[in-house]
């Protein structure tokens, strides 16, 4: 009787033991392995990601970049306003007549925002597409044989022409247009032939224009 009895405990217990061995075993090194090898490769791929992030970041604010810099030139092209005189410098003096028609050089400049007035040639070059305005005037002293005249010219075309003839005194003329330019028009001052303009510190002579709006 005690010899069946301390066998059916001996079972039980072998069993409880079994089943308790089952719920806390261990993993396997392999398992922990490959758990390893899932985080590395999560890791290289986020690694991954995030260098074409950077990249992707830095060609956006490379492209930004540039795009405010296209904007920039865009504003500073619609900046443009120029004045300028004949004679540089307080000078007097006067100039012709020509048998030929010259372009007036005005060295005096004032205001040559945007730069497009060049005063080593006298020539106006439009940097946009647009309207822009120009005025001009012409002085000289009457001596009875030639007036004063200078014609507003748009690339080889005469548009407008200032002119004033007096036997004696001073005379003075001005005119003004309007002028639709496409990107690379030039505009200057010609002084007609047989013509003469003055200039001094007070200067009669001048040279402007700007651009009102771009089109």
């Amino acid at each position: 009787m005690k010899i069946s009895v301390s066998f059916t405990l001996w079972l039980l217990l072998g069993a409880v033991s079994a089943e308790e061995s089952t719920d806390y075993q261990l993993p396997f090194p392999q398992d922990i392995y490959a758990a390893l090898g899932q985080m590395t490769t999560s890791l290289d791929q986020l690694k991954a990601d995030m260098r074409l992030l950077q990249r992707e970041t830095q060609e956006q604010v490379s492209q930004l970049k540039t795009e405010v810099d296209k904007l920039k030139q865009q504003q500073q092209g619609r900046q443009v306003a120029f004045s300028a005189s004949l004679l540089a410098g307080g000078q007097a003096g006067t100039l012709g007549p020509f048998p030929s028609h010259p372009t007036l050089v005005f060295k005096h400049v004032v205001t040559n925002i945007g730069n497009a007035y060049n005063p080593n040639t006298g020539v106006f070059t439009a940097p946009v597409r647009g309207a822009y305005n120009f005025e001009w005037s012409i002085g000289a002293h009457g001596n009875n044989r030639n007036p004063s005249a200078a014609w507003l010219v748009k690339n080889s075309e005469h548009v407008f022409i200032a002119y004033e003839y007096e036997p004696a005194g001073f005379m003075s003329s001005s005119n003004g247009a309007t002028l639709l330019l496409e990107v690379g028009d030039i505009v200057f001052v010609r002084l007609a032939g047989g013509t003469r303009a003055y200039d001094d510190i007070n200067h009669h002579t001048t040279f402007s224009g700007s651009l009102l709006f771009t089109m």
